[in-house]
C-alpha cells in the first residue's frame, strides 16, 4: 500500500531574488545586487546569500521543488550559480510588481505541475543563525498551510525597530514553544515612540516576510482580494500551460504581466483575508539590510571594527571598512562604513546606513547608469 502523502511531500520553495539591494551600494549593483554576494567574505569566495537560501531549505525542500523569481537582468547569474535548480524554474519577470502579483504567478505556475502545492514564500537576502529551530516552524507552517490558512513567520523583537512591518498577538505569545496562532492584526514601519510601545507589549513581532499557503488558496484570495491582477494571472497560466518552452512562457510573461497591479501580498491579501495564523519563531534571524547590520554580524576585533582590508587604525572604533587593495589609515574615527569600488567611495555613519538608498535615488534622478 503507497504511503499517504503529506504537506512537507507537496512543499515547494518560492523564493524571491529580484531586489536591487540598494542599501549596500556601492557594492550591490543592478547586474549583481546584495542577493548575490558574498557577503561574509572579503575574497568575494564562500557563497551567496541567495545560495545559503536554497541550502538552508534543502533539507524539507529539494532542488525539483525549488522556485527562484528574478529579473532578467538577473536571470544568468542565477543559473549559474544554482545548477541544482532545474532552469524552467528560475522564472524571470520582465518587470518588477512587488510579491502579491508574484506570489500569484508562482501558484499558478506550480499548480499546473501539483493540484495539492503548499507554497512557502521566502526573500533571498536573509540570515538564519539557528537553522533546526527554523526547519521547525517551517514542518509545523506547511501543516496549517495545507489545511487552508494563510500563515505568517513572525520574529520576536530584539530592539524597537522602525524599519520592519509588525505582527500582532492577540496576547504575550512565547516563541519557546512553537505554535500557529491567529494574529490579530499588522502594523507598518512604526515610529520610534510606537516601536517602543510595541516592544514592552511582548504581543508584536516582526512580519519576517515568509509566507506560506496552498497554492490553491492563495489564487483563491487574489480572486477575491486583488480581481484585476487575478485574471491577469489567469491568462498567464492558460498561455504557459500551452507554451510548448522556456522562450514562449518568457513571451507570454513579456506581454501580459506589466498589467498586474504594482502591490505587495501584505497589503493585496494578507489584511484583508480571516485565514492568516503567525508563529512566534526565534531562529536567529536577520534581514541583512544595511552595511550597519553586515557589521553587528560580522567578526570584530577588540575595538569593535570589522576589517574587510588592510587597516592602520589608531583610536578608532565601530568601523566597518571594505577598501580592497589599498591601506586604510584613520584616526579618532567612530562608527564609519567605508566602502571602496573601481568608481565609488561610500562614507556614511552606520546610525545614517539605511540612507545609502537614497543616495541610489539620487543617481537615478541624475541618470548615473554607469554607477547603477
Amino acid at each position: 500500500m503507497k504511503p499517504r502523502s503529506t504537506a512537507l511531500d507537496h512543499l515547494y520553495g518560492v523564493i524571491l531574488a529580484g531586489g536591487r539591494g540598494t542599501r549596500f551600494w556601492p557594492r550591490s549593483r543592478r547586474l549583481h545586487p546584495k542577493q548575490l554576494m558574498h557577503l561574509w567574505d572579503r575574497n568575494g569566495e564562500g557563497t551567496s546569500l541567495l545560495q545559503q537560501t536554497v541550502e538552508r531549505l534543502r533539507p524539507l525542500i529539494p532542488a525539483e521543488r525549488t522556485w527562484i523569481f528574478t529579473n532578467e537582468w538577473l536571470q544568468r547569474e542565477v543559473i549559474r550559480q544554482l545548477p541544482d535548480v532545474p532552469r524552467e524554474q528560475i522564472v524571470a519577470e520582465p518587470v518588477q510588481r512587488n510579491t502579491g502579483p508574484c506570489a500569484g504567478l508562482a501558484a499558478e505556475l506550480i499548480l499546473h505541475r501539483d493540484p495539492d502545492a503548499v507554497l512557502g514564500l521566502f526573500p533571498s537576502d536573509q540570515l538564519i543563525q539557528k537553522p533546526a529551530a527554523f526547519l521547525k516552524a517551517i514542518r509545523l507552517a506547511a501543516r496549517h498551510a495545507a489545511e487552508g490558512s494563510i500563515v505568517v513567520l513572525g520574529i520576536v523583537p530584539r530592539w524597537p525597530e522602525t524599519g520592519y512591518g509588525y505582527m500582532e498577538f492577540p496576547a504575550r505569545p512565547s516563541h519557546r514553544n512553537t505554535q500557529a496562532i491567529p494574529i490579530r492584526r499588522f502594523r507598518e514601519k512604526p515610529a520610534l515612540a510606537v516601536a517602543r510601545r510595541y516592544l514592552c507589549s511582548g504581543r508584536f513581532f516582526w512580519n519576517s516576510g515568509m509566507f506560506f499557503w496552498n497554492a490553491s488558496t492563495i489564487r483563491e484570495e487574489l480572486r477575491t482580494h486583488l480581481p484585476k491582477t487575478a485574471r491577469v494571472l489567469d491568462k498567464i497560466s492558460q498561455r504557459a500551460a500551452a507554451a510548448s518552452s522556456i522562450a514562449g512562457r518568457q513571451r507570454v510573461l513579456n506581454a501580459l504581466y506589466p498589467a498586474c497591479e504594482n502591490i505587495s501580498v501584505d497589503y493585496a491579501v494578507l489584511e484583508k483575508t480571516q485565514r492568516v495564523l503567525g508563529i512566534p519563531c526565534d531562529f536567529g534571524w536577520s534581514d541583512v539590510g544595511s552595511w550597519n547590520a553586515l557589521h553587528d554580524l560580522s567578526p570584530q576585533d577588540a575595538r569593535g571594527n570589522v576589517l574587510r582590508s588592510e587597516a592602520l587604525l589608531l583610536d578608532s572604533s565601530g568601523l566597518l571598512i571594505d577598501v580592497p587593495g589599498k591601506l586604510v589609515a584613520g584616526i579618532g574615527l567612530r562608527d564609519l562604513v567605508v566602502v571602496e569600488t573601481k568608481d565609488a567611495l561610500l562614507i556614511v555613519r552606520r546610525e545614517n546606513a539605511q540612507q545609502v538608498s537614497q543616495l541610489v535615488k539620487l543617481l537615478e534622478q541624475a541618470r548615473r547608469e554607469e554607477l547603477l
